[in-house]
């Protein structure tokens, strides 16, 4: 069953940053991380799942830290093809996602370009919560919007 959208959290930034010094502590201590996706914008409606886009030397660099990871319950998995990602849960709840990006890739990352457009026009915010309720609820009705 998906998870239902949720008024915002302020514990949200304290959690990215509790699971960004484990995945430092985990993986690289140069690793660039930063909080995406809808738990990092004051005032969205979102899962609440902490989206997490870490900066990575090269594609070997997420695996060299693989086994450390999965050790901490961090598991790989997703349905994007187009960069590494590895799911924390706990008891059947996923809890954060960590999206790997290379040095090159960062610049251009859409996650991080839309995080930062709704931090810069607080009046989108309403309008993109409204939209993704909106979705959740034709989702629910087995229609589309």
């Amino acid at each position: 069953m998906p998870r239902m959208l949720v008024g915002y959290d302020p514990s949200w930034p304290q959690q990215f940053e509790r699971i960004a010094a484990e995945l430092h502590r985990l993986g690289d201590a140069e690793w660039t991380i930063e909080h995406i996706g809808s738990t990092a914008i004051p005032g969205m409606r979102a899962k609440p799942i902490i989206d997490l886009a870490v900066r990575v030397r090269d594609s070997d660099d997420v695996e060299a830290h693989s086994a450390a990871l999965e050790a901490a319950g961090w598991r790989l998995g997703s349905a994007v093809r187009t960069h590494p990602v590895m799911i924390l849960e706990a008891d059947g709840i996923r809890s954060a996602i960590a999206h790997f990006f290379t040095v090159e890739e960062w610049d251009a990352v859409h996650q991080r370009l839309l995080r930062d457009w709704l931090l810069a026009h607080p009046e989108d915010v309403d309008r993109y919560s409204h939209a993704k309720c909106d979705a959740v609820a034709a989702a629910a009705r087995g229609t589309s919007t």
